[in-house]
């Protein structure tokens, strides 16, 4: 197939760090054979004025079998509106969280799915969010989850010493960082290390036993992972949970927030699922992470399913058959 793909998010020179999750599918389908074009933004500079970029580069694009695209809304607007030929489009978290949350959305989205020919949730609880706000999305949503390379994301020994505990992600109220350094700091020992910006960082500076790094890119998450027992995500929401999931694979045992993707792929030997607002538990759920054997055999088991070759190949089975419905009929 030729494969459109549109993106607001993919990995840049300035941003490495952004969008890894499409651009490793992207790769995928061209190891299986498909010729993928690009239409996306790989910088988090120029406001919102970018999109005007990306429609320049949708409409730019040689006319492909199918437009896939990732976020509902500007990417899946943008192709919609585009109709450069039928759409299939991955909704993420945010996408389907703001809308009614912002003027137009709901209007905008409801286009989308109205003109798309499938609309992929990257867990259910995605889809249940989404189906309820706009339910004309009943019958054309699938459950694929982005997938992770666990060739890459592989087991390593966990390192000797008092427990280490690594958060992946941006330091924002969502993610719920400081309730999780106040959480780490009635531990009393190890360590506890943000691979991540954003505005909370002032509020986490300072902290003893407490490293910073700032963003950091995507390839270096597997070398952070083998360094430390526990990785911690209790974010108010989490549509999916990406992150776990990369732990996971490395044979780390995850503390997860309770709301959102990760109850439907961490299990009690894997991890521990906390009640995010809680810091009392969130403490607890700490120390009964660290407890669980390192490096964690479940875990790495319980990520089999969301391998990115067989999500890469339930994404291309949903592609083709967008595609064939575009296709004219040769009997008309």
């Amino acid at each position: 197939m030729r494969i459109l793909l549109v993106s607001q998010m993919y990995p840049g020179p300035a941003a490495p760090d952004l969008g890894t999750f499409v651009a490793q599918v992207e790769r995928e389908l061209v190891a299986r054979g498909h010729e993928v074009e690009l239409a996306v933004l790989d910088t988090r500079a120029g406001g919102k004025l970018r999109y005007l970029t990306l429609a320049r580069r949708t409409l730019a694009a040689a006319r492909p079998d199918v437009v896939y695209a990732h976020f509902l809304v500007p990417s899946g607007l943008i192709a919609a509106l585009a109709g450069r030929a039928p759409l299939v489009v991955t909704a993420h978290g945010r996408d389907v969280r703001n809308i009614g949350a912002f003027p137009g959305v709901a209007a905008a989205t409801r286009l989308v799915v109205r003109r798309a020919e499938a609309v992929i949730c990257v867990s259910r609880y995605l889809q249940r969010e989404l189906e309820t706000k706009l339910p004309e999305a009943r019958g054309k949503v699938e459950v694929v989850s982005s997938g992770i390379d666990r060739e890459h994301f592989a087991v390593t020994e966990c390192p000797p010493g008092p427990p280490g505990v690594l958060c992946v992600g941006a330091l924002d109220e969502r993610k719920n960082v400081v309730r999780l350094a106040d959480a780490f700091a009635r531990l009393g020992e190890g360590t506890l290390t943000f691979a991540g910006d954003g505005p909370l960082r002032s509020r986490l500076e300072g902290r003893e036993r407490v490293r910073l790094l700032g963003r950091v890119p995507h390839d270096e998450i597997p070398r952070l992972l083998a360094e430390c027992h526990v990785l911690a995500q209790p974010s108010l929401v989490e549509p999916l949970g990406q992150a776990l999931l990369e732990a996971m694979a490395c044979g780390r045992s995850v503390v997860a927030t309770r709301i959102g993707g990760p109850p439907e792929f961490v299990p009690p030997e894997a991890g521990v699922l906390v009640d995010p607002l809680d810091v009392d538990a969130l403490a607890r759920g700490l120390e009964q992470a660290a407890a669980l054997p390192c490096p964690n055999e479940a875990a790495r088991e319980a990520t089999a399913e969301h391998d990115l070759r067989r999500q890469a190949a339930r994404i291309e089975e949903i592609l083709s058959r967008a595609a064939a419905r575009g296709r004219p009929d040769p009997r008309a």
